[in-house]
């Protein structure tokens, strides 16, 4: 219950910062500046994947697939980082990401796991992490938005909010969609996030 409470907040809380962000006073900020030798053109795609109230203010990064380190492009001010994804291994053509900073330590596990081919040895690998402790936990309540596809003008849209350990009791929401609403998938496990209709 204090979950479910909890996150009704954190939506609200960013229903009225989108409303005070449209409406508000004021100039709002410009954005930070690039890192040295940052490209704005590497810098515009990652953003958009990236909600319009938070884009100016947003860190993002560029991945290094050799050890899944990354360079920060640009250093923002709020909590979302966004990075391009696209044609990396066992990623679409067309991938961009945004979530929150703490999230990137699972980011950078989920793009190791999905390098291996092979769809049974790579969940056999999540399940083996899920099992023994070692899979990254997202922040509770932090939202994942991507932008995929085969190229830009095919690519969609998907958000998920995470809510890691979640179940239906717990939260008091389905574990599947058959009711039509918000649902969590995957149950129970540090995967577990809310599925919203149409997203």
């Amino acid at each position: 219950m204090k979950r479910t409470a909890l996150l009704a907040f954190a939506v609200m809380t960013i229903s009225a910062g989108v409303l005070g962000a449209q409406g508000g006073a004021g100039t709002p900020p410009p954005p930070p500046p690039l890192s040295p030798g940052a490209s704005q053109a590497d810098v515009d795609k990652a953003l958009l994947a990236a909600p319009a109230n938070l884009k100016d203010q947003a860190t993002v990064i560029k991945w290094k697939t050799a050890d899944w380190t990354y360079d920060t492009l640009r250093k923002g001010t709020n909590r979302l980082v966004c990075f391009d994804k696209s044609g990396m291994p066992g990623q679409l053509p067309y991938s961009l990401e945004c979530t929150s900073l703490g999230n990137l330590d699972r980011a950078a596990q989920n793009m190791k796991f999905e390098t291996e081919p092979d769809r049974a040895k790579r969940q056999a690998a999540l399940d083996a992490a899920e099992k023994d402790g070692s899979r990254a936990k997202p922040e509770f309540g932090s939202v994942w938005y991507h932008l995929m596809g085969k190229d830009q003008s095919t690519a969609r849209t998907h958000m998920t909010i995470a809510v890691p350990g979640a179940t239906a009791a717990s939260m008091g929401l389905p574990d599947n969609p058959k009711t039509g609403g918000v649902w969590i998938m995957n149950a129970g496990t540090s995967t577990a996030h809310l599925m919203v209709p149409g997203e």
